[in-house]
């Protein structure tokens, strides 16, 4: 169960197995297990962006007449390979974050209640909610769930209760423990609009049934470092609502500039500034891999990559005082898996420092190991599992420096 033999198996049946090759692996030796946080380079993307540069170079401000339909091109990328979206109804722009506040805000200017999302959710979504929540004058319920399993149908009903609601926030995988959200039956058990956060998940899990959402594109979607966000809004949807943050690129006919706003009909009324080009490209080349893949051979690898660092925690790390911090259901969780110890950081630091595996540590006491499927092997998560074995048995994370680090 635990032989090196059976995972290299593994990759020789893997379907997805020549994708890694299409990634940059600057080194070989080092497991790269936190791509939940920031995807690998596509070796693609490097060639489109220098291919980009000498397009500025060349045509300069002409280039714009190419460039200005790429929001909603990418969008629409996005939708078809990750979301199941019809085009139309994703639009690239923004952060997460902002385009949170977006469609928060312009439920808020139509539907009167409280907000409702799990005290559990990832803490820019709360910070969001808290602001407009005391800027609308709206009450803010911060609902528990299980910390493992995450929220419930069960518990969106009761934090809704028989008050009226304006919104709910969550997210379809939970950033710590990886918790998938059965994404229809909370849709039915809310009593308001549903805004689902996908950054845990677009482009690797496709949510079922929802009409709202956000997402980030640096994860799985492999678009680099602060590349821009996504925002979907279904197509019936898009006539109750409008974009609160009003700018020239949300316009109609934007460079008829004399006019007063007039917002784009649709997802497109979501735009605000310029966008990021450069960004734009990596992010569309980091779908195309998504399109490729196909979400649902991708959920798959996802369920089996877990499911066997699940088997070797069990097998190996639990009598060393590792806790599963996940769902044992490969159904129900992510790309993602979350092991729970006492000396956590110091051993996500080990990791790193003393054992050329990448992690990342999230508190109070969580080590996530990320697995992207379309670039890890099943002997990467057998190699890391074996090193953090043996540095634990050795007590290597006494021999690191226990400071605190800003980013972790």
């Amino acid at each position: 169960m635990t032989e090196r033999a059976r995972a290299e198996h593994l990759d020789a049946e893997d379907p997805l197995a020549q994708f890694r090759e299409r990634f940059v692996i600057g080194d070989p030796e080092t497991i790269y297990l936190d791509g939940n946080s920031l995807g690998r380079l596509p070796s693609a993307t490097r060639e489109r962006i220098a291919g980009l540069v000498d397009q500025w170079g060349a045509e300069l401000v002409t280039a714009w007449e190419e460039w200005i339909e790429l929001p909603a091109r990418v969008g629409d990328l996005i939708g078809e390979a990750a979301l199941g979206a019809k085009p139309g109804e994703v639009i690239v722009s923004d952060s997460t974050t902002v385009n949170l506040y977006k469609l928060a805000a312009a439920l808020l200017a139509g539907r009167p209640g409280a907000i409702v999302a799990p005290r559990d959710e990832f803490p820019t979504d709360r910070y969001v909610l808290e602001g407009l929540a005391s800027a609308h004058g709206r009450s803010l319920t911060l609902f528990e769930s299980d910390p493992i399993d995450g929220p419930s149908a069960e518990d969106v009903a009761r934090a809704c209760g028989s008050r009226q609601v304006a919104l709910v926030c969550l997210s379809h995988v939970n950033y710590r423990s990886g918790a998938l959200a059965d994404t229809r039956a909370i849709e039915s058990a809310a009593s308001a609009p549903v805004v689902w956060d996908l950054s845990h998940s677009a482009g690797v899990l496709a949510p079922a049934g929802i009409g709202l959402a956000v997402g980030c594109t640096y994860k799985y979607l492999n678009a680099g470092p602060g590349a821009p966000a996504f925002l979907y809004v279904r197509e019936d949807l898009q006539p109750g609502l409008r974009n609160p943050v009003q700018g020239w690129f949300g316009q109609a006919r934007q460079f008829e500039m004399e006019r007063a706003y007039d917002p784009e009909p649709g997802v497109r009324g979501y735009l605000t500034g310029t966008p990021n080009i450069p960004a734009l490209v990596a992010i569309e080349e980091g779908a195309k891999l998504v399109a490729e893949a196909g979400i649902e051979r991708l959920e798959a690898k996802a369920q089996a990559l877990t499911t066997y660092l699940v088997e070797l925690h069990d097998a190996w790390l639990a009598p060393l005082g590792f806790e599963l911090g996940s769902r044992r259901d490969p159904r129900r969780r992510g790309a993602h898996v979350s092991l729970r110890h006492a000396e956590a950081w110091p051993i996500s630091r080990a990791l790193i420092e003393r054992a050329r595996v990448i992690p990342d540590f999230r508190g109070p006491d969580s080590i996530r190991l990320g697995l992207p499927p379309l670039y890890t092997r099943f002997v990467d998560v057998h190699d890391a599992a074996d090193r953090l074995r043996s540095l634990v048995e050795r007590g290597e994370q006494g021999e690191v420096d226990p400071a605190w680090r800003r980013v972790t």
